[in-house]
């Protein structure tokens, strides 16, 4: 989806319905803008449910002042304002009150940007805005002069977060992975001690093996193909709604019958990703004109090596993620299902599967059909895609049953001997 030939006031009413929906605002909280090439600011309105907004209700701010709409411009147009004259080079400012970035906000201090890869990709750098009066031209002023030293993202003070990037898009994906990493840090400091990634660690995972990929142009489509690309597609906009997944991280891969396997595109939006955007790969060459998932040559080597193995989930879900990013162990002997699903679940280096992915890939078997990498990803298989989501929601599931277990009492893991009756009962291979 290219949102640059979507109107403003759509744009707004569509980016504003994802943040509703994912419980990162409320109904009065938060407030969009864009800045069209005319100079005009659309803004979301004054007092308006945020949770049912439609294109009539958008506010035009003309760049002579005039005010276009049947409602009031959000009370926090002078911030707006103020972002888009110290830096003319952004048309998109997001402003919001998610649970996790307010708890940074009223203690004053920054999210940590380097618990996975990811975020430091995404957001760059993060500063504090004083607090002032909200809707006041001194909060205005405050959040410019943070925006003017060449920063695009700010926690206010006892206020929330604003962000600024070139089109909404952007700005979205700054907000979704900066609110993660915030909820990711409150997690990972209730059960260990946090170990964050070394200065310039992240740039290990910016292999470009997969823009280097020759082509192959595809003669026929399968049915087999064709049902693989509409299950993939299904569960992945799943993923997507259950916070297993966020925009722009987060990749599927499904092995097909000659060899070959479908995997998700590098750069896409997972809330709108469809049928023909999934990359075929075969042989070690991708699908004409589109570029596949920068962990293409990891899962190409899991189905290389592994060939009971039919589909590859690699995620970051939230409270899973919290075990990667700390000292805690992650043990999935709680309840039986939790155990017969992910078995011994081992967690690998960080730096693992980006340069030596032919080792990691070695690790994979019936008894260890999930892993952990140290500050990068869950890693889950299947014999089917079913099976590996399956997977995904109980490594999630367990995650935050541990840590919520941490207020009620020491957990009493299921017994060796327990273990070894779930083994027999479920014939579970070694």
């Amino acid at each position: 989806m290219n949102i640059q030939y979507i109107h403003p006031a759509d744009q707004l009413v569509m980016f504003m319905q994802r943040i509703y929906d994912k419980g990162l605002t409320t109904t009065s909280g938060g407030n969009l803008s864009i800045k069209d090439d005319e100079g005009n600011i659309w803004i979301t309105p004054a007092g308006v449910d945020k949770g049912t907004l439609t294109r009539s209700d958008i506010v035009c701010v003309k760049s002579d002042g005039t005010i276009v709409g049947t409602h009031r411009p959000s009370s926090e147009l002078p911030f707006h304002a103020s972002v888009y004259k110290m830096r003319p080079d952004l048309q998109a400012v997001l402003h919001a009150h998610p649970s996790a970035l307010v708890a940074f906000s009223i203690a004053r201090c920054c999210p940590n940007l380097d618990l996975i890869p990811s975020v430091r990709k995404v957001c760059t750098d993060v500063q504090i805005a004083k607090y002032d009066v909200p809707g006041s031209d001194a909060l205005g002023e405050k959040i410019g002069e943070v925006f003017a030293r060449g920063c695009d993202i700010a926690i206010l003070e006892n206020h929330g977060v604003c962000i600024g990037a070139k089109d909404m898009f952007t700005a979205f994906q700054r907000f979704e992975t900066l609110n993660y990493t915030a909820t990711l840090e409150g997690l990972a400091k209730k059960i260990g001690k946090v170990r964050p990634l070394p200065t310039d660690a992240y740039r290990i995972s910016s292999t470009q093996f997969h823009t280097k990929m020759d082509d192959f142009i595809p003669r026929t489509r399968t049915s087999e193909e064709l049902a693989a690309r509409r299950d993939m597609i299904t569960l992945i906009k799943r993923s997507y709604k259950m916070g297993l997944f966020t925009a722009n991280h987060g990749t599927y891969s499904v092995r097909l019958a000659d060899g070959s396997f479908l995997i998700t595109p590098f750069g896409y939006d997972r809330a709108y990703l469809q049928e023909d955007d999934l990359v075929r790969v075969k042989g070690g060459m991708k699908e004409q004109g589109k570029t596949p998932s920068r962990a293409v040559n990891f899962h190409e080597k899991i189905y290389q090596k592994q060939p009971e193995i039919k589909a590859i989930l690699q995620a970051h879900p939230v409270h899973s993620m919290a075990f990667a990013v700390t000292d805690a162990e992650f043990d999935p002997r709680t309840i039986p299902e939790s155990y017969i699903l992910l078995r011994d679940v081992k967690k690998l280096p960080y730096e693992n599967i980006y340069i030596d992915a032919d080792a990691t890939a070695d690790e994979f078997s019936p008894s260890r059909p999930a892993m952990m990498v140290e500050n990068s990803c869950v890693v889950v298989t299947g014999e089917s895609l079913l099976q590996a989501f399956d997977r995904l929601e109980v490594m999630e599931s367990t995650a935050t049953s541990i840590i919520l277990s941490k207020e009620v009492g020491p957990i009493v893991h299921i017994t060796d001997e327990e273990v070894d009756d779930l083994k027999v009962a479920f014939h579970l291979k070694d």
